[in-house]
């Protein structure tokens, strides 16, 4: 029995969680594993029912589950509230509690959605990248942090805020290995984004990642600067093959990486820890409150990150194959939410294309 929290969050939470639920049913009946689910809010819903966006009592039913399968977080109604209770928040605390320092984010562009990318097609196609975005250092976490007053030359008093920078060797060490352990299933390419000829955070970075590539001989290591690396995804994508980021640059670099896919909607995401705790999957969008309740967001994000769950936490590579082959076979029939819909195909609502999905998965 295969024990799984799964986090309520905000806007389309309901739904895509619904969705992705609804495929591991169906999972579970053809390839005959075992799903039991717990329920704990986060974010916005917690924020409602705890007056705190990650109550401790959300924070134990995650580390007593085998993985953590998450919607998202946020609404606009709750901008007015203090930093610390505002229901983004709850993300920095949960990667913070479950130890979850390595961010998996693949961007595979499906041939059948190549008129979907912003790109063109022959920029497009057959791009598969694996980002690995370190998640629990740099300017999120580092301290000291926060807004102050200095005093002007002119007498003034003005406001300061500030954010900290901060690696420590042994951090980039483990996340260094995450991507050369991802490169060495891949095509054995890493390449370190950074700003080294800026930031000293940077150079630390390089020096402590050429020493652990010393240990993957088979893999080749480059490095390119995060402003070059920006451009490089729109000139060129498929000269990547796993990017190794800081928190922030990664935040930013695959969030650009994911609209090459065609939308937000399709692009999943797994965060890793050393073992010892659950680790987490949860779409890459954001919580959509705009959408919320009218069944056209996309689900298949979600979909895709249980996929990865099956794989990553449980070992269960041929189930997680099978949706992957359930989601191409429906973009192949033309099945499409409303974000990635064009002149031709058939549109579908939430609950429509994920019965699509269900439909074929098969062993």
């Amino acid at each position: 029995m295969k024990k799984i929290t799964v986090l309520q969050g905000d806007g389309v939470s309901d739904e895509i969680l619904s969705s992705a639920i609804k495929v591991l049913d169906k999972v579970s009946d053809v390839f005959d594993i075992k799903f039991n689910y717990s329920y704990a809010p986060i974010g916005g819903r917690a924020y409602g029912i705890e007056g705190h966006p990650l109550p401790n009592s959300t924070i134990e039913t995650c580390l007593n589950s085998d993985a953590v399968l998450l919607g998202a977080v946020g609404d606009w109604k709750y901008d007015t509230l203090e930093p610390s209770l505002r229901p983004e928040k709850a993300l920095l605390g949960i990667r913070k509690a479950l130890n979850l320092f390595a961010n998996l984010r693949p961007v595979t562009v499906f041939d059948e959605l190549l008129d979907s990318s912003p790109l063109k097609n022959e920029i497009a196609k057959d791009a598969d990248i694996m980002i690995v975005r370190e998640l629990t250092g740099d300017v999120y976490f580092g301290e000291p942090k926060g807004i102050s007053t200095k005093k002007t030359l002119d007498g003034r008093q003005i406001k300061v805020g500030y954010n900290n920078m901060i690696y420590d060797e042994d951090e980039i060490e483990r996340i260094a290995r995450v991507a050369f352990d991802a490169a060495s299933k891949r095509r054995k390419k890493v390449c370190l984004v950074d700003k080294a000829n800026v930031l000293d955070v940077s150079r630390l970075f390089r020096e402590v990642t050429t020493r652990v590539s010393k240990e993957f001989s088979d893999i080749e290591l480059s490095f390119m600067y995060v402003d070059n690396c920006a451009m490089q995804l729109v000139l060129n994508p498929r000269q990547f093959d796993v990017i190794l980021t800081g928190n922030i640059f990664g935040d930013i670099l695959s969030d650009e990486a994911s609209t090459i896919a065609g939308s937000l909607g399709m692009l999943a995401s797994a965060s890793m820890s050393d073992g010892k705790t659950p680790f987490m999957y949860e779409p890459i969008h954001g919580s959509a409150p705009d959408i919320k309740g009218k069944n056209i967001v996309n689900p298949i994000a979600t979909i895709l990150s249980a996929a990865m769950m099956l794989k990553y936490s449980f070992g269960q590579k041929e189930a997680c194959d099978a949706i992957y082959r359930a989601v191409k076979e429906v973009l192949k029939d033309g099945y499409r939410t409303k974000d990635i819909f064009s002149n031709g195909n058939i549109l579908c609502s939430t609950d429509e294309i994920t019965d699509k999905i269900i439909e074929r998965i098969y062993k």
